[in-house]
């Protein structure tokens, strides 16, 4: 099994009286741990084994199987769950050195395409240049095959109530504060999953990954809430998991705004204090219905 999500350390916290002075204490706090993760392929008809690495990615020890798979799976490497074979942990010291539960061979089923040198280059272009622009939008939107389908539709109170909901799945967050989240909610509000990293995009490629492992992909008619800001590439992952909603407590970037209306994607921003903007698909969120308060007298 890989290491613990969390970490005990010795610190020293400065407090502020009511009278301006300064009190030292020391104690030991939790802390989220962050562990480097290289994700590798690693062809069946390969005789030799030969594993080709994708990725390396600094992530929270815990559902690193979920974590690959969501990977591969919102990079277009695979197409489903049946273009997997394996996945499991190197830890032969002998071939990857000291470390133990940090390296993963993803093992692709017989005739899943795959070529490494065209990986590398598109991972560099990813990793060091970015994406922007319409004829990003229009890749990504050819990646993921058009655009979402799900006519379901979630009431603003079902919405304003998800936060709450994060919150009280987020079992790491409560003992080190430093982790971010993504969760699965059916559009009437039940939690169906939830998984936390200290990156974002990896919370969201966990979650992915689990559905994409039971066979649970697409996730039309469903919402997804982030703990963080909106970006690119958390709503391309939501669009290519085929999501209906995504909501995030924070901002959402030009460029994920302009995706989410692309696709068809209801992109829901700043959900929290009892308030949300909705940014595209709007028609999928029923706003409350007014009060009505009959006339005086």
């Amino acid at each position: 099994m890989p290491g613990r999500n969390t970490a005990r350390w010795r610190l020293e916290q400065v407090v502020a009286g009511d009278d301006g002075a300064f009190e030292r204490r020391s104690r030991r706090d939790a802390l989220a741990v962050e562990e480097p993760l290289e994700i590798r392929l690693v062809r069946a008809e390969d005789p030799a084994g030969a594993a080709h690495q994708v990725a390396v990615t600094m992530r929270t020890p815990g559902a690193d199987f979920e974590l690959a798979a969501g990977f591969l799976y919102g990079e277009g490497v695979v197409g489903g769950r049946e273009q997997i074979e394996t996945i499991r942990y190197c830890v032969d010291p002998a071939v990857d050195g000291p470390q133990r539960y940090n390296i993963l061979n993803v093992v692709l089923a017989r005739g899943v395409p795959f070529d490494p040198a065209v990986l590398r280059r598109n991972f560099y272009t990813t990793s060091s240049c970015g994406v922007c622009g319409k004829a990003s939008i229009d890749a990504v939107r050819a990646q993921m095959g058009g655009v979402v389908h799900g006519a379901a539709t979630v009431a603003a109170g079902t919405l304003l109530a998800l936060p709450a909901r994060l919150r009280e799945g987020q079992r790491v967050f409560e003992r080190t504060g430093g982790l971010h989240a993504a969760a699965l909610f059916t559009v009437g509000g039940e939690l169906l999953a939830i998984r936390e990293d200290v990156g974002r995009h990896n919370a969201m490629d966990k979650l992915v990954g689990a559905m994409l492992l039971e066979g649970a992909l697409p996730l039309a008619d469903h919402v997804i809430l982030v703990s963080g800001r909106l970006s690119f590439e958390l709503v391309q992952k939501a669009v290519r998991a085929g999501a209906t909603v995504l909501a995030g407590v924070s901002a959402p970037s030009s460029l994920a705004v302009e995706l989410a209306a692309a696709a068809g994607l209801t992109l829901v921003g700043f959900l929290r204090e009892g308030r949300f903007n909705v940014y595209t698909g709007g028609a999928r969120v029923v706003p409350a219905p007014r009060t009505h308060h009959p006339p005086a007298g």
